[in-house]
């Protein structure tokens, strides 16, 4: 069996960050999605879980970060193409995303990153799979 991975992130308004995600192409798993949770599509085995705060708060004794003060973490997808990476990251800030980081160009590996609507930090990652095997 494959092992999967959920991200939690905790969200402050839960449509909103839905209609964010959906702006940028991805689904929404309806079988686990209602008013304090969305679960987001990322892969076959990798899902975000978006829970609105108090909900979130439900699965952990700490303080909920704030991250559009801090970095909680960075989640970081790889992608197809470098067209790819363009495509997502411009979809990002054309629904409402903020600039992250500069772009990162090293020929091989290619980069460009966004803040989502809640300052959860993306980075969006396409390396050349012959660089990899060399």
């Amino acid at each position: 069996m494959a092992t999967k991975i959920f991200v939690n992130l905790p969200v402050k308004d839960l449509a909103r960050s839905i209609e964010f995600f959906t702006k940028l192409g991805f689904t929404f798993n309806q079988q686990f999605t209602d008013e304090n949770a969305g679960c987001l599509v990322i892969g076959d085995d990798i899902f975000a879980m978006l829970l609105v705060e108090p909900f979130f708060k439900n699965f952990t004794k700490k303080e909920i970060a704030d991250a559009t003060t801090s970095t909680e973490a960075i989640v970081a997808l790889g992608v197809e193409s470098r067209q790819r990476v363009d495509e997502l990251v411009d979809k990002a800030f054309a629904a409402g995303a903020r600039p992250s980081n500069e772009t990162s160009d090293q020929g091989f590996m290619y980069g460009r990153s966004f803040q989502d609507l809640d300052g959860h930090l993306w980075e969006v990652l396409y390396m050349d799979p012959a660089a990899v095997q060399g």
